[in-house]
This record gives C-alpha cells, structure tokens and sequence, in this order.
C-alpha cells in the first residue's frame, strides 16, 4: 500500500490577501458556501474545513447545494443558493467552479456587489469576470507524484487507464501532469487517451468495465476525481483484473480499499485546508482591506512580507521597498476612510519600517538600506 500526500500550497489572484493565520472580525456579515453536488463525499471534507474556519472566526456560515444530487447539478443549486440570498445579507458568497457553466453565475454574484472566492479548480487569472480569490493545491506536481509511485509500482512498463470526472481546469491539469511525467520518465509506460466516468457510481463503473474490456492489456488505471478509487476497484472486481490503481481523496471509502489492497494509492489533495483558507479569503473580503491590515498589523508595528498558509509560518523574503509602499497605502486608505484607528496604524508602521531600514547620511539626506546595500530607487 502507499498513501500519497500533498500538501496545500494556495495561490491567491485578484487580491493581495496572504497574511498570517489570526482569527478574522465579523464585520463584514456571514459567508455563504454555494457547491452542486452538495453531498459528495469529498465535498464533505471540503465543507467540514469551511465551516470549521467559520467557528474560529466566530462568524455565521451556511452551505447551500442540492443535498438530493447524485450529480453535477446546476439547476438543483442556483435556486437554493438564491433563495439564501434573498433570506440573509451575506459579506461574501463562495462559488464552487469545477464546471464553467457556473461561471456566469459568479459573475451575476459579483456585479450586485458581493465578492466572490472560489476553490480546488483554479481558472486563470481574469478568465472568470468578478471572481476576487481563488485557493488550491499544486496540482502539477500531486500529478507527477502519482506518476511516479504507479511506474515504480508496475516495474516501469505496461499500460494505464485515465479517467476523470469531468473535463475541469483542475483534473485536466492533473492527468496532463501525469501524463508528462510518464513519458518523461517511464517511456516503457503507455496511457490511453482520457475517458469521463462521470460523478455517478453506477455509470462510472460502468465506463470503467467497457474500457477494460475493450483492453485487455490494460494493467493499471488512475482516476483524478474522488470516487475513482472507488469506480476501478469495483470494475477490476467485475472484470477479474489485477490492476494498480491510484485515485483521489481520503474520503473513508477509498481508505478502506487502500487497507483491503484493492486500490494501490491515494493523492491526499488538501480539500479540508482549501475550504478552511477560502473561508479566511472570503472574510477578509468581506470585511474589507482595512480590517485585514489593521489585523496583521503586529504590536511593533510589522505587516508580514509573505506569509505561507501550508507552512503556517511568514517566509524569510523580504524588500522594504514594497513595505514602505504598504505603508503609503495603509495612510491614503486612513485617510479615505476617514479612520483615526488607521492613520495611528501607518504611523505605527512608518515609524517601525523606518527604524528597521532608513539610514540618515546627513544634510537632509537619508537612503533605505536592506541587508547590505541599498537599491537605486531607495534614495
């Protein structure tokens, strides 16, 4: 058996939200999670991370999706989601976007003011109009991971079955990942092109056993949606195939065939940590710019450079320039919004990033200095 993991390295777009990890303020109204397919397992764990970040954060959160789907269900969800709407004035709305006919909607979200984030499958950035955030793993690499662990597995040689649950920009950059690496590496290994199984149990297996029929010398398959694991241990079953499979997600079911030897591997992808890190987005939007640097604002007078979400800890990088540009920014906006509490934070920060970095040289003259030098525009 081998348990494959990858961690959470999120990637925020439109919004320069990467801050360190302290509770957010619940000014800015509750957050509404909106995902079709409500009830998948896999979901679950994602919801479970989302609603978790809203309890420490003490702010009110509801999941809205049809808990009847056994399907990618659209039209079963939108309504729901509408109607929540209608009920409660949320801060910020969370749009599950694997498919892009949900685009639109997160779009019509945005134009009536509300930010939106999403999370998992990350669209290129300004290819979704409206969408504030986005968080997900490295999914490139979780795709070269199991390409690796499934050639060791098969002794460098055979062939494999690829199926994914849809075509998404996050399965698609996971089998194009996969698929790379194999044939970078494991020349002796062959894939045969893509099939969709689909989200529903019966038809996927169904697709699976029509593929392993169709061939016989298939000796291995990897699915990159979360009931793959699932959809091939029970077609191997069916079929009487011996064959090393890898899929997606510690969702108890998969588990269990790992432990039963009927599924070789799992990609860990980080679905609890990608739902708790939206919901942080979503409330420093909701809540506004100010409320996130005035809460990253440390007692000394500190606003973090960067900070890494999956380490837990602010990276060692550093260029006063762009802090003393942070802290232009904090002042304007202290005096745009008219706030005392903000303009006493930029002096704060002034006053801290000038004692950190500015060196007088006399005659009115002084230069920022980082390290051991200082840069031409520091003057």
């Amino acid at each position: 058996m081998k348990f494959l993991n990858k961690l959470l390295v999120p990637t925020v777009i439109g919004m320069a939200l990467l801050g360190g990890p302290q509770a957010a303020l619940a000014e800015g109204g509750p957050l509404l999670w909106v995902q079709p397919l409500r009830d998948h397992p896999v979901h679950k764990i994602m919801q479970a991370g989302f609603l978790s970040a809203c309890t420490k954060m003490q702010r009110e959160c509801e999941v809205v999706g049809n808990p009847s789907a056994t399907n990618w269900d659209i039209p079963g969800t939108l309504p729901l989601a509408e109607a929540a709407r209608a009920r409660t004035e949320f801060g910020a709305v969370l749009v599950y976007g694997p498919d892009p006919a949900i685009f639109p909607y997160i779009t019509k979200v945005a134009s009536e003011g509300y930010p939106v984030v999403t999370w998992h499958v990350m669209p290129p950035e300004g290819s979704v109009e409206g969408l504030k955030a986005v968080t997900g793993q490295d999914t490139p690499a979780a795709g070269a991971a199991a390409a690796v662990a499934m050639a060791e597995q098969m002794g460098g040689s055979g062939i494999v079955a690829l199926t994914q649950g849809s075509i998404n920009e996050a399965e698609n950059v996971m089998s194009d990942a996969f698929r790379a690496k194999m044939a970078e590496s494991y020349p002796d290994i062959s894939i045969l092109s893509t099939e969709i199984e689909g989200f529903e149990p019966s038809a996927a297996q169904a697709k699976a056993v029509a593929i392993l029929q169709g061939n016989p010398d298939v000796t291995a398959a990897f699915s990159t949606t979360g009931n793959g694991p699932q959809t091939w241990a029970q077609a191997a079953r069916a079929t009487e195939r011996d064959l090393v499979i890898i899929g997606m997600d510690y969702i108890r079911q998969n588990l269990d065939l790992v432990r039963a030897g009927d599924v070789f591997g799992l990609v860990g992808q980080p679905l609890y940590e990608e739902g708790a890190r939206a919901a942080e987005l979503a409330a420093d939007l909701a809540d506004g710019v100010e409320r996130w640097m005035l809460r990253n604002l440390s007692a000394a007078g500190a606003l973090p450079y960067k900070y890494w979400p999956s380490r837990g800890e602010e990276s060692p990088a550093d260029n006063a320039i762009r802090r003393f540009l942070a802290t232009i920014a904090l002042a304007r906006l202290g005096e745009v919004r008219g706030s005392a509490e903000i303009r006493e934070a930029a002096r704060r920060n002034l006053r801290y990033n000038l004692d950190r970095y500015f060196q007088p040289l006399g005659d009115g003259r002084g230069v920022i200095v980082e390290q051991a030098g200082a840069k031409l525009g520091a003057t």
